[in-house]
């Protein structure tokens, strides 16, 4: 009976509340002061003007959210996804009915399972209740802040007059700010990173639930967590249809891998001093049978969200030997087909095997396949399965190209330790050197130190006749891109290899009559 009261007079409160709190309390007391003096005269108006303040800062001091939800939120550090699907609906009823805003930040802090390996769960723990004190320590006694699991939280912010993109981006990157503060750990420092995504409650329609806000605030943090680390992303429109794109690629990989549809496009790569092909890049292509081409970075980051990056290997080292078998039967002279292996793939302590297995099964030596390897790879991957496999795959003939040179942290001692064949040099390098000088001045550095290391060089991203020439003139051996020719199914790589050769002997048949 007692809790029924309580409970009752609860709602009474929040009802007085609702009516009372925030600007539009200032609206009702003319009225108040009207009814005082006409009911008890100039005593009972003296009464009411010394309590009214009393009486508003009791109802408007109380916790933001009314429900016995709400006060224990306060109180409890972990929630699960139930409890914040209702703080946040609680959160949104409020914000309308005071004619205000709220919103919700989802926040994943990177370093927090890392802390307890050396000295046990204890320390994480303590590393999770120094985040959460952080972020309640920034933000507002009206705001809430909860643990979520072992790396996540979750805010909920009371509501307020002005919650637009720009406020809410400064307040996340303060929150970021606080959380990536040194963690002191007993003899030691501890760095986390912190990735933040939000929502606002105007960027929903008027009749969301609790459930979207959540929602939208997730979707917004696994966008941040795919860019990070340290990535703060807003939740829109246009990124809900992309996730929603998303769930529906996860749900038709494994049939996509089984069925073919995912294959290898090839790009060539053309020596600089002959013209010839000297190899190919195998690019992975989607073609879906009812969405037609699906973007490589939106099912590549399916593959790797849903852990198919090994499978998606297999595929395209089967389907490219296939290939390298099929132009050498008609006639064609390509030396080269080179394969892309992230770093997962690279961890497969049975990778060389595997490798070794196929090429015997296909009849073709090591030297016609080429290992593409990221340099941030290889920079920080100096020790363990990774490096012994990229030096056991140089050892038996693979041809080791380094990805994306330039972007990364390679020493030239790793570059010498992993016996790196060619150095693949990033598109930033190149794009527009025939008319920056200062890209000019940094690529000529970069193909300089290469010659005297003794290494290859290739330039990705050669969109244009004057880049193609210039990188000629600088001295570098190969060049890829756009320029030269896009990416191509097998059979059409067929007909485009034969007019370049044609075209070829051409241009030495003309050379050699001016002569």
């Amino acid at each position: 009976m007692k809790m029924s009261m309580e409970a009752g007079l609860g709602r009474i409160r929040a009802v007085l509340r609702r009516g009372i709190q925030g600007p539009q309390a200032l609206a009702f007391l003319p009225a108040v002061v009207l009814a005082a003096f006409w009911m008890g005269g100039e005593p009972l108006l003296i009464l009411t003007a010394l309590s009214t303040p009393f009486i508003y800062l009791y109802f408007s001091g109380t916790p933001s959210f009314d429900s016995d939800t709400g006060a224990q939120a306060r109180q409890q550090d972990l929630a699960d996804i139930g409890t914040a699907r209702e703080l946040a609906q609680q959160a949104l009823d409020r914000a309308r009915v005071a004619n205000l805003t709220t919103a919700c930040i989802m926040v994943e802090v990177d370093g927090l399972d890392e802390g307890a390996q050396p000295t046990g769960e204890e320390l994480a723990d303590g590393l999770r209740d120094l985040s959460l004190s952080r972020l309640r320590n920034t933000l507002r006694r009206d705001d809430i802040a909860l643990r979520l699991g072992d790396r996540r939280f979750l805010i909920l912010l009371g509501p307020s007059l002005r919650l637009d993109l720009e406020s809410l981006l400064q307040l996340c990157t303060r929150l970021q700010n606080v959380l990536e503060e040194p963690a002191p750990i007993e003899n030691s420092t501890k760095y986390l990173s912190a990735c933040l995504g939000f929502c606002g409650s105007k960027r929903l329609s008027e009749s969301a639930s609790g459930y979207q806000l959540i929602e939208a605030a997730q979707v917004a943090l696994a966008e941040a967590v795919i860019n990070g680390p340290s990535a703060i992303r807003a939740w829109s429109e246009h990124m809900r249809m992309a996730h929603s794109e998303q769930r529906n690629l996860r749900g038709e990989i494994d049939r996509a891998l089984a069925s073919g549809q995912i294959q290898p496009w090839f790009q060539p790569q053309v020596c600089t001093s002959t013209g010839r092909i000297s190899g190919v890049e195998a690019l992975a292509r989607w073609i879906h049978p009812s969405r037609g081409i699906v973007p490589p970075a939106q099912f590549l980051r399916v593959l790797e969200e849903s852990g198919r990056m090994e499978r998606l290997s297999e595929v395209i080292l089967q389907h490219s030997l296939t290939a390298l078998r099929s132009w050498d039967a008609a006639g064609l002279d390509i030396p080269r087909v080179s394969v892309n292996f992230s770093d997962p793939e690279l961890r497969d302590p049975r990778l060389v095997e595997r490798i070794q297995w196929e090429l015997d099964r296909f009849g073709l030596t090591p030297q016609r396949l080429g290992i593409e390897v990221l340099e941030t790879v290889i920079a920080e991957s100096p020790e363990g399965v990774v490096a012994r496999n990229i030096v056991d795959l140089g050892k038996i003939g693979c041809h080791i190209d380094l990805d994306d040179f330039g972007t990364g942290h390679a020493s030239i001692t790793s570059l010498r330790r992993f016996k790196v064949h060619r150095l693949k040099i990033d598109r930033s390098f190149v794009t527009r050197i025939d008319r920056d000088e200062e890209q000019h001045r940094m690529l000529a550095a970069v193909l300089g130190m290469a010659d005297r290391l003794g290494l290859e060089t290739l330039a990705e991203g050669v969109e244009s006749v004057g880049e193609h020439a210039l990188l000629a003139q600088l001295g570098c051996d190969h060049v890829q891109g756009f320029g030269i020719a896009r990416p191509m199914p097998p059979d059409q790589l067929v007909d485009w290899a034969r007019q370049h050769s044609d075209r070829i002997a051409e241009a030495q048949r003309l050379g050699r009559g001016s002569a």
